[in-house]
């Protein structure tokens, strides 16, 4: 699709500009996969959060997650990961049946999530916190977790410079970066992004979409829910539209951000 400039969130808090580099090729060179929500029910008490929800996050793309607050995205993802149990429907991952699969499973099945709010240890060093998403890779994964961090700190160049850093002492645009690089720590395939750019300052906002286009260019591929839908529609394949627990409109990212119900609703009209 063609390429667009972004507009980007209001300054919220003082952030810094983070800058970023990444090599052309594959950084893991893990396989694709395909992961699916099929006819997706969760229920908290009396309330429907998702309501018989089908998202597909195809295989090399991304695909933006977009809608108000509490239309049921962040519970997707939570649902992908295996952080909140499915009340009907199926998670699948090539096909195959994960919607009982724990949560440290899925990681190591590729599917890993960096949540909104960022949710890093704030009295753990940048160091500390990235080798935290390495958990659980198994002695062959430990002999290779100090080149992933290179490769980290090759990725995201204001995280090497404060690698010896409390992560409560970084700039919010810092520990987003801190967050995502745990994420890919941990090897995915599939990477989660819930609202990468909550809270953060429009410059911020234009290196994290430059950052994600090199995490996807990497070859991972990446389900993006953000408020901010003009950007999360710029950067993405395909898209989905969520409303009070429903799918109401889906197709590439291209028609969802020339459909004029969508331009009115989320874009600003």
């Amino acid at each position: 699709m063609s390429s667009r400039k972004a507009k980007s969130s209001p300054t919220v808090g003082r952030t810094k500009s983070v800058t970023t580099r990444i090599s052309s090729r594959s950084i893991w060179e893990r396989p694709t996969v395909r992961l699916e929500a099929s006819g997706l029910s969760v229920r908290y008490g009396a309330v429907d959060a998702l309501r018989a929800v089908s998202v597909t996050i195809a295989p090399g793309q991304i695909t933006a997650v977009i809608g108000a607050n509490g239309a049921g995205k962040s519970t997707l993802l939570n649902c992908f990961a295996g952080l909140m149990p499915v009340t009907s429907g199926q998670i699948l991952l090539d096909g195959r049946d994960i919607s009982a699969t724990p949560a440290e499973e899925r990681v190591g099945l590729g599917v890993t999530l960096s949540p909104e709010g960022r949710r890093l240890f704030p009295d753990m060093t940048v160091h500390e916190n990235l080798t935290v998403g390495a958990y659980g890779r198994g002695r062959s994964g430990r002999q290779t977790i100090a080149r992933d961090l290179d490769r980290i700190y090759a990725l995201f160049g204001g995280l090497a410079r404060r690698r010896s850093s409390l992560a409560r002492m970084l700039s919010g645009g810092e520990q987003q970066m801190c967050a995502i690089g745990r994420a890919l720590m941990a090897e995915p395939k599939i990477l989660l992004l819930d609202e990468p750019t909550l809270g953060l300052a429009p410059v911020v906002v234009n290196d994290l979409a430059r950052i994600i286009r090199d995490i996807h260019a990497s070859g991972v591929t990446v389900a993006l829910v953000e408020q901010n839908s003009r950007l999360a529609l710029s950067l993405a394949d395909t898209g989905y539209v969520f409303e009070t627990g429903q799918v109401v409109l889906s197709g590439s990212a291209q028609s969802l951000l020339e459909n004029p119900a969508v331009h009115e609703a989320y874009l600003g009209g």
